[in-house]
């Protein structure tokens, strides 16, 4: 079964639901261009407005948006715990879709320990793989149909990963987008 959130808490928030699977899908129709979007997904001067849970800010915010690229994410959490993420881009076709690997290797030990718990928990050993993210954009009434799709490598691996939070998280970070979205329109 495959954590999916489309329209929950929020008019756009998005909600569980089954699809396949080792995947976490989140979908959200936003209110703005599919260039736009897809910009503020590749622009680090917009992405680090939006990206992580409400809160959260992003002193660090680097990528090179091109098959082969890196992006270099830290999340920092109000207390100033520090989220450090990275990857490697794996396809970008402008503007629908962006495609990328998360290495979460460098997040606090109390996170992994609680991931480590949640695994187990779960009958999941430690991950042979890192996820892979899919971000696609189309064109629809209103705006643009932004689906996330994560992708694990295993039920259980992603069953931790949604017991951490993962789909809360998702949807305060595209609340976020909603406004960096009016923002930038509104330049």
């Amino acid at each position: 079964m495959t954590a999916r959130s489309d329209e929950a808490s929020s008019p756009q928030a998005a909600m569980p639901q089954s699809r396949s699977g080792q995947d976490v899908v989140i979908s959200r129709l936003i209110a703005a261009p599919r260039a736009l979007v897809f910009k503020a997904w590749t622009d680090p001067d917009h992405l680090r407005h939006w990206w992580g849970p409400r809160d959260f800010t992003i002193p660090v915010c680097e990528i090179d948006p091109r098959p082969n690229g890196t992006y270099r994410l830290v999340m920092r959490a109000p207390d100033g715990t520090d989220y450090p993420m990275s990857g490697i881009v794996l396809a970008v076709v402008e503007p629908e879709r962006i495609v990328w690997t998360i290495a979460l290797e460098d997040h606090p030990p109390q996170w992994h320990a609680q991931l480590a718990r949640l695994r187990e928990k779960n009958g999941a050993g430690p991950p042979l793989h890192q996820p892979v993210m899919t971000a696609t954009f189309e064109e629809a009434a209103g705006g643009t149909r932004l689906t996330i799709t994560t992708r694990f490598e295993s039920v259980a691996e992603r069953n931790a990963f949604a017991e951490m939070g993962m789909v809360a998280g998702w949807n305060e970070s595209l609340d976020r987008l909603e406004a960096e979205m009016r923002r930038m329109q509104e330049q």
